[in-house]
């Protein structure tokens, strides 16, 4: 009974933890509320974006509503550029499906951003006018996107699912070895094993198709999202080696607090980033 209470609450952690990460991200688009005479509408900014022009729609469907979309390169001195929202259908994964039902795409207010190199950045804000009112959304700290190649579903996913495993099992770990367990130790294999696997294997891979390197943390950079995963890693060898002979739960209670630390920083955190005067990936 008390084994499936620690699976039941390392289960619950886990998912809370990626959740919390996920929702925090510098990635995630953020929501804003906009209010424009008597009207209210949320409007979600997005933040990340693949090979492609960036889509950004708005919910407003009324014909006497307009919107600009202004632009630049971040952390670049030049003006900004204007672009006007216009009517248009919505691009969607399913727009070939409703196309081949004879059903016609979804339209709303649509501009586009620029597709930029992988890890380039640009920032912008919106211009609403409407109702004989004008508002501003994000004028003043305007909301930067980074671009980004795609990833293959086969690299992306395997990733995903060995990160959230690694945290599942470093959880079980710990709680394992706090109530004096002994399968902690079995344990702590598996999440050296599956962190290894996930984060030095599968992230690297992602890493490169995203943004073209194979790793950007220590020594060569300071990508967060790939220190994080090396100081885990150095946790997890010390709680591996710790316990090869000798059962000592205090290493793998550590390495698991510090691994549940490590991974609620928000994901992407002082990501890759493109220096548009030298044209090199810094991270920051």
């Amino acid at each position: 009974m008390k084994k499936l209470v620690i699976w039941i609450l390392a289960f619950l952690i886990t998912v809370g933890l990626a959740y919390y990460q996920r929702k925090t991200g510098p990635t995630h688009p953020k929501s804003v509320d906009v209010t424009l005479a008597d009207s209210t509408w949320q409007v979600k900014m997005i933040r990340s974006n693949g090979e492609r022009d960036a889509q950004v729609k708005l919910p407003m469907k009324d014909p006497t509503v307009s919107a600009i979309l202004y632009y630049k390169k971040f952390r670049v001195n030049e003006d900004w550029i204007a672009v006007d929202f216009e009517v248009k259908p919505l691009r969607s994964h399913s727009m070939s499906k409703k196309k081949k039902s004879g059903k016609a795409p979804e339209e709303a207010l649509v501009a586009y951003l620029p597709k930029q190199e992988s890890a380039g950045k640009l920032e912008y804000f919106i211009e609403l006018n409407g109702y004989g009112s004008q508002t501003f959304i994000a004028k003043e700290a305007p909301v930067v996107i980074r671009f980004k190649g795609d990833v293959p579903a086969g690299v992306l996913i395997p990733h995903i699912i060995l990160m959230f495993m690694t945290m599942m099992l470093a959880t079980l770990a710990g709680l394992f070895a706090l109530f004096k367990i002994d399968k902690f130790r079995r344990y702590t294999i598996w999440t050296f094993g599956i962190l290894f696997i996930g984060g030095f294997i599968f992230g690297p891979w992602v890493q490169w198709y995203a943004f073209g390197e194979w790793w950007a943390g220590v020594p060569y950079g300071w990508d967060l999202t790939d220190n994080k995963t090396l100081f885990a890693f150095v946790f997890w060898i010390a709680a591996l080696i710790g316990n090869w002979k000798k059962s000592r739960p205090a290493l793998v209670i550590l390495a698991a607090i510090m691994t549940l630390v490590i991974f609620s920083i928000p994901h992407s955190l002082f990501g890759s980033e493109l220096d548009y005067a030298t044209g090199e990936v810094t991270q920051g």
